[in-house]
């Protein structure tokens, strides 16, 4: 199952060894709650082996879409079972912070603006 979430980096761990063969890399983003930011989700996300490098060029505060699977597993210790499940990104890519709707658009270039001369035949 792949599932994309938009959201700021707001944790970005460094690289762990977990064994020989095995390292991951952890990070959450928050996701903004479009009707009260007292309820906004902080999701953690990890990178294993190659990927975790994915993660070094962003900053925290940045904006940050994380393409992930849903991975779970069944642990058995002692006659006891557990289980667990894992939020596996494998593709980070930055986001352009969207605009305040209250900042004007742009200037327009000469390209897009009729020259003065040009009188349009309009019916008013």
């Amino acid at each position: 199952m792949n599932f994309e979430l938009v959201g700021n980096l707001i944790v970005k761990d460094n690289e762990q060894a977990i064994s020989a063969s095995f390292k991951k890399r952890e990070f959450v983003i928050e996701v903004m709650n479009e009707r009260n930011s007292d309820w906004n989700d902080y999701i953690k996300f990890q990178l294993t082996q190659d990927r975790c490098a994915q993660l070094d060029p962003f900053n925290l505060g940045e904006p940050v879409k994380v393409s992930f699977n849903i991975r779970g597993r069944k642990w058995e210790k002692d006659g006891k079972v557990n289980y667990f499940s894992n939020l596996e990104a494998w593709r980070l890519e930055k986001v352009q912070a969207a605009a305040d709707p209250g900042t004007p658009p742009p200037p327009y270039t000469e390209a897009e603006v009729p020259p003065a001369g040009d009188k349009e035949d309009l019916p008013f």
